[in-house]
């Protein structure tokens, strides 16, 4: 500090602190246009699951059985379905559950492989081949085979829906954990970690795991966009959330009966389901190259 200069509050410089890491953090996504279209996608979606009850008059099972299989009209901006049901209001609704299915799922399988990872990765041995091998096992099968065993032992519900993804998305996840656990744990500070007698988890999972926290954050955005898509295809195979709920994959799956006189029940929920999975995957791949620009 120079002669003459004050220091200021400390508060001040814990928020300046702060909002500069908040401003760091932003810039990877600020300087990626693809990031930015993918956000607006996503941000879209986000805000009309937030104010669904505020832009539309109708409920997402409300039935008018005068108004079946109707195109778009003023009193239906994007037409009814076979029952009567106002497509927009069961759009926006849907949007509600599959944007806390998805990213649910995704955090679950998260914490599954890599915390598996981790294990694998550090440990090595005959701990890291019994972890692997049974991993393996599981990633030998199909996803959407995977996917039909476990809802059709357990019974479609939400909450096997996410069961569904977590075990289907957890060894991939575990493999990405471990190959960075296996470069990480040779560097020096491991070293110095271990030297100090910390615990193993320790090590695992404040030494190691936040620095191979860019990957993993980029890999997960992925998977909210294939979560999304699982949701949405195994709706449509009736093995989603239980009718009469708005899910968009069983809208997409009732409306293609009356594809011919109302294509508009099948239209919408597909450009949905396309356009969030789009917006993910951009973002996420614009995050991904601005990520390594900046290594």
């Amino acid at each position: 500090m120079t002669i003459g200069e004050q220091a200021g509050p400390p508060g001040i410089a814990t928020r300046r602190s702060l909002g500069q890491r908040f401003r760091d953090a932003l810039a990877p996504i600020l300087a990626s246009k693809v990031a930015l279209v993918g956000l607006g996608l996503v941000s879209f979606w986000i805000l009309m699951a937030i104010f669904a009850p505020l832009i539309t008059p109708y409920g997402p099972l409300e039935q008018d059985p005068e108004a079946m299989n109707l195109g778009p009209s003023v009193q239906h901006p994007l037409g009814t379905d076979r029952l009567g049901r106002d497509l927009w209001a069961r759009l926006i609704y849907g949007t509600r559950t599959i944007l806390v299915l998805a990213p649910l799922s995704v955090l679950c399988a998260l914490a599954v492989g890599t915390t598996l990872g981790l294990i694998g990765g550090y440990f090595g041995g005959w701990i890291d081949e019994i972890v692997m091998r049974i991993l393996d096992a599981i990633m030998a099968f199909p996803v959407i085979l995977l996917y039909l065993i476990i809802i059709v032992a357990l019974g479609p519900s939400a909450i096997n829906v996410v069961i569904a993804i977590t075990i289907a998305g957890a060894p991939g996840i575990a493999r990405l954990v471990r190959s960075l656990t296996l470069d990480i744990r040779t560097r020096e500070y491991i070293a110095a970690a271990e030297l100090r007698g910390e615990n193993p988890f320790y090590i695992m999972f404040v030494e190691i795991l936040p620095n191979a926290r860019g990957p993993i954050i980029v890999d997960a955005m992925l998977r909210i966009g294939y979560a999304v898509f699982a949701i949405g295809t195994l709706g449509f195979l009736g093995l989603g959330l239980p009718p009469p709920a708005p899910d968009w994959g069983s809208m997409v799956a009732q409306g293609r009966h009356y594809i011919w006189i109302n294509p508009w029940a099948v239209l919408w929920p597909s450009l949905a389901i396309s356009s969030l999975v789009i917006g993910l995957n951009l973002f996420a791949d614009g995050l991904r190259e601005e990520t390594m620009r900046y290594q």
